[in-house]
């Protein structure tokens, strides 16, 4: 389907700009030299000819070469992950000049200069399909971006809902543990169950307080999720400057970072795994730095290798975003074998 699509774009153009260059070349060589088709060329008009043919050329060059600086972008946007209706409905749009086209070659009209504006407007559609494309590409992913968000903006908060309840109850107990632990007639048993109790649920206690609420319960979520793949993960962050980001946000910056390094440090052996987190007011500006260790072979990212590239593979693009929506700046490097994400954002 993408390349029968493919075709319908570039097929119509190619055929529309050969025939601008040539009928034109042909109209000026006539023009300049006065020369009839049915008679033998001097060597002065033939020189003439071949310059002419050469400038057709030049101009066909210059043309493609501007549609693909224009272009790249724009085809680099466009996913294969359309679906099948959609790209049928962009082969409707594109089906116009490939029928104005050849309709245009078969039956020539008698004017031919009346078909100038048919290849220019053939032209025109066949990119601006194109753009058309690569935007409804763009639209789909912002859609399933935002939803993303807004699923993951919900979980955390009723992660935080659940959290605080725990904590509750965990106090609670703490409190009647410690009560019967120090009754008299605590036998030795008693006293080692309680303090195999105390263990399991003494994980509760480890609450990160960055001075903001959401992002205390998304780095626990990352923190446990650390644990479970055997990564060393710390975090130093004071974040209580940073309440004019939108949850959202916040989500996007920390969440997408944190979920990169942890698929990054799942490749290496569990005595490489490590991840450092460290966020912190530096005069007007929000601090955030984030590294972990990565494979040797690994390339500056710019998607996760995560397979669905309609709803993953946004990463450092979503951070990015989410960065220049508070005027703030995002640079990665790799140094030694460690990858680092640097960003800082204006107080405002």
């Amino acid at each position: 389907m993408e390349k029968f699509s493919a075709l319908l774009v570039f097929y119509p153009a190619m055929i529309a700009v050969n025939y601008l260059t040539l009928n034109i070349g042909t109209r000026l060589f006539f023009g300049i030299t006065n020369a009839k088709s049915d008679t033998a060329f001097s060597p002065e008009v033939l020189l003439i000819s071949t310059l002419i043919h050469v400038v057709e050329v030049l101009l066909r060059l210059f043309f493609w070469t501007g549609a693909w600086l224009v272009t790249k972008k724009l085809l680099r946007g466009i996913t294969l992950d359309l679906g099948t209706r959609m790209w049928l409905f962009v082969d409707l749009l594109l089906s116009a000049p490939f029928v104005a086209v050849f309709t245009t070659i078969l039956f020539m009209p008698e004017q031919v200069i009346s078909i100038y504006p048919i290849c220019g407007a053939s032209i025109f559609t066949s990119f601006g399909c194109i753009y058309l494309t690569s935007y409804i590409c763009r639209t789909m992913k912002l859609e399933f971006h935002a939803h993303e968000l807004e699923l993951k903006h919900s979980y955390y908060e009723d992660k935080l809902k659940e959290e605080e309840r725990i904590r509750r109850i965990y106090h609670d107990l703490k409190n009647h543990l410690l009560v019967l632990q120090s009754a008299s007639s605590c036998t030795p048993e008693t006293q080692q169950s309680i303090q195999e109790l105390r263990s399991q649920i003494e994980g509760y206690e480890n609450y990160y307080h960055t001075g903001n609420p959401f992002l205390d319960i998304l780095l626990r979520d990352k923190a446990r999720s650390a644990q479970e793949n055997q990564i060393d993960f710390s975090a130093l962050v004071h974040f209580k400057d940073g309440t004019f980001i939108e949850p959202l946000d916040i989500s996007a910056i920390f969440g997408n970072a944190l979920d990169n390094a942890i698929e990054a440090s799942i490749l290496l052996p569990p005595e490489k795994r490590l991840i450092t987190l460290k966020a912190d007011r530096i005069r007007d500006m929000l601090s955030i730095h984030v590294e972990n260790n990565i494979t040797a072979d690994m390339k500056m990212p710019e998607r996760t290798s995560k397979t669905d590239s309609l709803v993953h593979g946004f990463g450092l693009t979503n951070i990015k975003a989410a960065v220049e929506k508070y005027e703030g700046q995002c640079i990665t490097q790799i140094m030694n074998e460690t990858f680092h994400l640097k960003i800082v954002i204006p107080v405002s």
